[in-house]
């Protein structure tokens, strides 16, 4: 088990702390549930039957770590609604988050801004597909969904994303607009 244990710890640690990342926009708080999601996963992978590919079934461990962490939280529904403050976080790890290289330009930092604004479903059907990189096979595994839910999910996602994107576009959103 140890071995099996530190091969995912390996493999996919990083991927999983992005993940949370991206979902709670705290670098302790998405460490600390990436301990929770280990931990959970020594306690259960006994039990794991393989139905799904680990990674699949660690992301889903995760996603449910999260959604935990936000009922756990007073006002949780309104700590998802708040903006990402880009200029005070202090993220550091071996490899670069995307966030850091976002910084770099505005509307990729827009883009990610914007996110923030998006329901719980469209932000990790959103998360998943296009950061994470998974098919839509492996997120709706993830999520405990069809995949024709993911689908209409990431149309509807992509398209509030967008709207929020021209909103902050029409209020002159960019900081080095011309």
């Amino acid at each position: 088990m140890n071995t099996v244990f530190q091969e995912l710890y390996e493999k996919y640690h990083h991927d999983v702390f992005q993940f949370l990342f991206y979902m709670v926009k705290n670098k302790e708080q998405a460490e600390d549930l990436v301990q929770e999601v280990y931990i959970k996963v020594l306690r259960s992978y006994d039990r794991f039957e393989g139905k799904s590919s680990e990674k699949t079934w660690l992301f889903s461990i995760a996603k449910h770590v999260a959604i935990d962490s936000f009922r756990k939280q007073k006002g949780w529904k309104s700590k998802l609604l708040e903006t990402f403050d880009w200029n005070t976080q202090q993220v550091k790890d071996n490899a670069p988050l995307p966030e850091e290289i976002a910084v770099q330009n505005d509307q990729v930092q827009q883009m990610y801004q914007c996110l923030d604004k998006c329901k719980v479903d469209h932000r990790l059907v959103l998360i998943l597909r296009y950061i994470q990189a998974l098919s839509i096979q492996e997120t709706a595994q993830i999520l405990g969904w069809t995949e024709s839910k993911v689908k209409t999910t990431q149309h509807r996602a992509l398209k509030v994303l967008k709207a929020h994107m021209e909103e902050l576009q029409e209020k002159g959103g960019s900081s080095n607009a011309s």
